[in-house]
Formats: C-alpha cells, sequence, structure tokens
C-alpha cells in the first residue's frame, strides 16, 4: 500500500515532509517511515490471527494473544488508513490548486476501488468480515477534512467518538423497531448489485459500521500531521495512547460495576452468565439485536461504544509510537523486523491473498491446527513480501491500484 526502502534510522537533517513519497511522483524515494510500514504489517498479522488462528476460547497465553488481536488489529488498520489519506492529499501541509483536485481524486477513485474489491471478496462467503467495503465509504466520507491541522482532526476524532455511538446506537434500534432501513435497502442499486444490505450495512448494521469506524480513521489523519522524526512527540503519541487505553478500558470496567444491574442487563440480552471481561474482551459478548442502554457502557472490541473507540485508539496509538521509535532507534531489532515492515509495505496484496487462501482451503477448528495455519499463513506473507519488495517499488494490488488511481492526473 505504500513503497519499500532499504531499512535505514531517517537522518535529522532532512527536511520536514521530506521523510515520505510524494503519490503522484513515480521515482522511488530514498527514504520513509519505516515504522508506520512495521506498524501496518503487524496490523496485517493481527488480522491473520483473528482470521485464522486459535479460538481464544482455548485460554491460557495462546488464548489471551489471540484475543488481544481481536478487533484491535482492525482498528490499528483503520487508524493507519487514516495516515495513508494524508499521505495521498499532502504531508505534512495539504496540497493545494491543481495538485489537490488530483490529490482527492486519487482519493475518491481508491475509495470507489476498495468498495468494489471489498464487496467482490465478501461474495466469496468466506468466514472472514472483510473491512475494504467499510474502510473505502470511510475514506470517501472523512476525505473533506483533509486540510485541517492535527490539532483540530484530533478534536473532530475526539467529538465524532463522543457521539457517533450514541447516535448509532439509536439507529439501530431503529432499525429493529421499524421497516424504513428495508425501504431503504430495496431502493439502494448497491444492495441490488452486491447481494448485501448495500450503504445500510456499510454505515450501520455491519461489522465495522462507518459510522463508528470514522473515528479511528481521523486519529490517524492527527496522527499523520505530526513530525514523527522527533522523539518528544512520539513519546507524546504513547503517553496519549496509554491515556486512552485508561479511558477505555478503565473507564468501562469501572462504569459497568458502578452503574446498577448493568451487567446484568447486558448478561440477559446477550444470554451469558458471565461478561464480566466485557470492559476489554468480545469473549463472551455477542452484539444483542436489541441491545440494552447498558451495552454503551462496554468496551469490546466490535461493540461500537465509546469507550470501545477510545481503548482500541489508545492501543493502536501505542503501537504506532513503539514501531516508529524502534525503527528510529533499535537498527537491529529493525532489520530483524524487516519482514513485518515488508508486509506492512504490500498490506492490501496480503489481506486479499489471505481472504483468496481462506476460501480455497478449507482450515480445521482445532487449536493446533489454527495454530499450524497462522504459522504458515505469517511465513508465507513474510517471505513473499520480502521477496517482492526487494525488486519492486509497490505490491501487485498496491501498483494496480496506483496505476488506476492515476486517472486523477487528468484532473484540471
Amino acid at each position: 500500500m505504500t513503497q519499500h526502502a532499504p531499512m535505514a534510522r531517517p537522518s535529522s537533517s532532512r527536511e520536514p515532509g521530506r521523510d515520505l513519497p510524494d503519490p503522484l511522483d513515480p521515482r522511488p524515494s530514498p527514504a520513509r517511515l519505516i515504522g508506520i510500514d512495521l506498524a501496518r504489517g503487524c496490523a496485517v498479522l493481527g488480522m491473520y490471527a483473528v482470521h485464522v488462528g486459535p479460538d481464544p476460547e482455548a485460554g491460557g497465553p495462546l488464548g489471551f494473544l489471540m484475543e488481544l488481536a481481536a478487533g484491535r488489529s482492525s482498528a490499528l488498520f483503520a487508524v493507519l488508513a487514516g495516515f495513508t489519506l494524508v499521505i495521498i492529499t499532502g504531508r505534512p501541509r495539504p496540497r493545494t490548486g491543481r495538485a489537490g483536485r488530483r490529490a482527492v481524486a486519487r482519493v475518491v477513485i481508491r475509495s470507489v476501488v476498495l468498495v468494489v474489491l471489498g464487496l467482490a471478496l465478501t461474495a466469496l462467503d468466506t468466514d472472514v468480515n472483510v473491512i475494504l467495503a467499510f474502510y473505502g465509504l470511510a475514506f470517501l466520507i472523512v476525505l473533506p477534512l483533509y486540510r485541517l491541522s492535527a490539532t483540530r482532526l484530533a478534536v473532530v476524532a475526539a467529538a465524532s467518538a463522543l457521539l457517533l455511538p450514541q447516535l448509532l446506537y439509536v439507529i439501530r434500534r431503529s432499525i429493529d423497531n421499524g421497516s424504513w432501513a428495508e425501504t431503504v435497502i430495496g431502493g439502494d442499486p448497491l444492495a441490488r448489485i452486491s447481494g448485501t444490505d448495500g450503504f445500510v450495512e456499510l454505515l450501520f448494521t455491519g461489522n465495522y459500521p462507518v459510522l463508528t469506524w470514522m473515528p479511528f480513521m481521523i486519529a490517524g489523519m492527527a496522527v499523520a500531521r505530526l513530525d514523527l522524526r522527533d522523539a518528544r512527540i512520539r513519546t507524546r503519541l504513547a503517553l496519549a495512547g496509554g491515556a486512552l487505553c485508561l479511558l477505555g478500558y478503565g473507564g468501562s470496567w469501572l462504569a459497568l460495576r458502578l452503574v446498577p444491574s448493568a451487567l446484568g442487563s447486558i448478561a440477559a440480552a446477550t444470554h451469558h452468565p458471565v461478561v464480566g471481561s466485557a470492559w476489554w474482551s468480545d469473549r463472551v459478548v455477542d452484539l444483542p439485536d436489541r441491545a440494552p442502554a447498558a451495552w454503551l457502557l462496554v468496551a469490546a472490541p466490535h461493540s461500537e461504544t465509546t469507550f470501545s473507540i477510545l481503548g482500541n485508539t489508545g492501543v493502536a496509538l501505542v503501537v504506532m509510537a513503539v514501531c516508529l521509535m524502534v525503527a528510529d532507534r533499535m537498527p537491529r531489532l529493525t532489520r530483524l523486523a524487516a519482514p513485518v515492515a515488508a508486509i506492512g509495505t504490500v498490506a492490501l496484496t496480503a489481506y486479499v491473498l489471505q481472504i483468496l487462501a481462506i476460501g480455497a482451503v478449507p482450515l480445521s477448528d482445532g487449536t493446533g491446527s489454527a495454530l499450524l495455519a497462522l504459522l504458515v499463513f505469517t511465513a508465507a506473507a513474510a517471505l513473499l513480501a520480502t521477496l517482492w519488495t526487494r525488486r519492486f517499488r509497490r505490491g501487485p494490488l498496491e501498483h494496480l491500484l496506483h496505476r488506476i488511481t492515476g486517472l486523477g492526473r487528468h484532473i484540471k
């Protein structure tokens, strides 16, 4: 999804904005933010763990690691998507004039391609909840914010995290209680073409509802506006991520125990006798069709609540900060992590090939078999990505996407 370059510590003498390539320039760039590729590779591997890895119900350290990946890897993926949007539209300063119009056109084309690709992968009917269509639509919706500063983007991200989950809760309840959604779906050409619930699913009822996944992307846009070569800013980013984790997961833990009957009403709605870990884990919590108001106090991944968004965003920021610190200060570890960064460089290709492989090869549900499958997927992705990025600037699908979005060059 972004270009690859030798694993070298960026020079502090570079001018601001020279650490990332101009996406409209086809020539290779001598340096890039390796830490971002490393974080993106971690996100892809985390999604592999969720899709083919052992069930968290297995328990023990392995189950715990699988549980950590659930929801948080896709949130990291979404935050990094916002980062990518700013790279395309101009970092550290947004492009203006014809260059700005061309960059906007590239994002619009990219959004449409990702929606189509996501729906096509969904049509394969695998067990994977494909994120790409939601991701593409979110790209399009947050695009008007690309000119905002880091501070303003952070404020918008915080406000959307506070308000949109409550709005989604109300909308989902109205869908349960009425028939307006069926009317919209019946007149939605996307629903007819794709065989899904179309925009209603993408915005409100799907596994990654755009309404509550936009805050992740906006947060990533804010991070991209920062000078991440500055060690102090990376430290602040890590501290901000830790604070969000505490506010999200800790706040949920506290609220579920202080609000009378909160845990009881959630247990009754989910038909689960034990929901004590709903403040961080979705292992014992399934989103009910008619969620009680107490559901808004949960921070489990994919619960689409304010607490969940805050906690998962915090995890994403910590991972990004750590990866950036490793790339800048630990050259030996960076070299060891080069295969993970290579996966991040070809993240779209790695993600799509994984889904195609899952659709083609039946996977066993046993813990041992699932762990073997995860190791095979990880090793294959690392090997192929490393070999590919030694010779090519972009992954196969990244190159194709770049060529298609290159149509934006014709904008006057």
